[in-house]
């Protein structure tokens, strides 16, 4: 493959290569990263600025069936649909590790597109997404306070190693993804089996030393051929709105944050923000609401904080060290095969299983894998949760990564599929 610019390091004893190519010159940021036969490319694309109050950030990672050599999926749609859970499970990782890594106060929509291209079955597109998107956007104009890394660490019998093959990690004793920036980890997914502290210590060290490894390669690579990034024009605060808000705040906020509230009522919180509103409104301040809101949101964070550091005050009475009331309820309904309620003060989770027989798994056709599925764990958060009225669709991102996080923790204990084959 011709390139116009090739960089290799070393991950794992293995070598990766980002290589730099016309596929994309539209694109603030693109590359290719390859690792042994799996190719990943990643693009970065900044808009032009929002009148928004909100920092616009997506990130997509695309599964290309092509690129593990399958045709699947119906027999009358030969092509990829929505993204699979695990390719939204992907994107959420890439997502939870750059994000911080912005200035929040950027009001230009950015969006990240990771894409494998090539599989080889045995080299985890995971670990080179991250490093692509990180590059996509080191090389690019984009403000960010990148690079950034991460590495798969799992145990077998010779100990700790860096990014095994896919092959090499079904007999791990626990398997963690660690990332972040130099120095500084800033996301961690683990699961396996129980170990102690200190060996998990040990992971996350040896992630460490090899995510600085990668950041000062990047580091290289972005010195050479990076991109002046752009500079974000500071909004400046609007003094006169600011001392209205001051004014009508005088006194009411700490008393509606620590305002005893009763199961299902309104925050009182939330009613202090629609009187402030509404107070503008009648002042004059109609097209000023937006920014009214960041303003009582930054005072509400900076007082619950104050309070709590310095005066160990809590909103809801607890102390420091003192957790919510816990309650717990089993067999609440007679037909199903289990159900229980668990509840955390006014968080509460109802969880129904059901048992089948084995030739009900569910059929999985991913680039990765094909087979099927025996264990299955669906987390859903109706808007009724929050008392909110939402449209009732499928399952969002957010729902597919707590429901895999809960898969995580309790797959382990489950048990054999010879102890127990339903």
């Amino acid at each position: 493959m011709e390139a116009k610019k090739t960089f290799t390091t070393n991950l794992g004893g293995r070598e990766l290569t980002v290589i730099f190519k016309d596929l994309s010159p539209r694109a603030n940021g693109a590359l290719l990263v390859k690792y042994g036969e799996t190719v990943i490319m990643a693009t970065a694309v900044m808009g032009a600025e929002k009148n928004i109050d909100f920092f616009p950030l997506t990130v997509e990672y695309e599964e290309k069936f092509y690129a593990a050599g399958k045709i699947i999926g119906s027999r009358f749609i030969r092509r990829e649909g929505r993204p699979s859970d695990e390719a939204i499970l992907s994107g959420r990782l890439i997502d939870r590790i750059i994000r911080p890594l912005f200035d929040q106060d950027l009001r230009r929509e950015i969006q990240i597109i990771t894409t494998v291209l090539a599989f080889d079955e045995e080299n985890d597109p995971d670990c080179l997404a991250i490093i692509a998107a990180s590059l996509a956007l080191g090389i690019s104009d984009i403000p960010w306070a990148g690079p950034a890394a991460g590495v798969r660490i799992t145990e077998n019998e010779n100990g700790l190693v860096i990014n095994s093959k896919i092959s090499e990690t079904k007999d791990s004793k626990f398997e963690t993804f660690v990332a972040g920036t130099e120095n500084r980890i800033n996301m961690i997914e683990f699961g396996g089996s129980d170990i102690n502290e200190s060996r998990a210590l040990q992971a996350f060290e040896l992630a460490q030393k090899e995510i600085n490894n990668l950041i000062e390669f990047q580091n290289t690579i972005i010195k050479e051929i990076g991109k002046e990034k752009i500079t974000i024009a500071k909004k400046i605060e609007n003094e006169e709105l600011k001392n209205k808000i001051d004014e009508y705040l005088k006194n009411k906020l700490e008393e509606a944050m620590f305002a005893p509230k009763k199961s299902g009522d309104k925050s009182p919180l939330n009613i202090l923000k629609y009187d402030l509103k509404k107070h503008l409104k009648e002042s004059g301040f109609e097209s000023n609401l937006s920014e009214a809101e960041n303003i009582f949101e930054n005072y509400v964070n900076d007082l619950l904080h104050e309070k709590i550091l310095n005066e160990e005050k809590r909103p809801d009475g607890r102390k420091l060290d003192e957790v919510r009331e816990l309650k717990s309820e089993v067999s609440l309904f007679e037909r199903t095969h289990g159900s229980a309620l668990f509840k955390r003060g006014d968080t509460h989770a109802l969880a129904i299983t059901t048992l089948a027989a084995p030739g009900q798994e569910q059929m999985i056709e991913t680039m990765q894998s094909t087979g099927t599925r025996r264990f299955l764990l669906h987390y859903n958060f109706p808007p009724y949760s929050v008392g909110e009225i939402k449209p009732m669709r499928g399952p969002g991102r957010r729902e597919i990564g707590h429901g895999a996080l809960a898969l995580k923790a309790i797959k382990p204990l489950l048990p054999s599929r010879d102890e127990f084959p339903y």
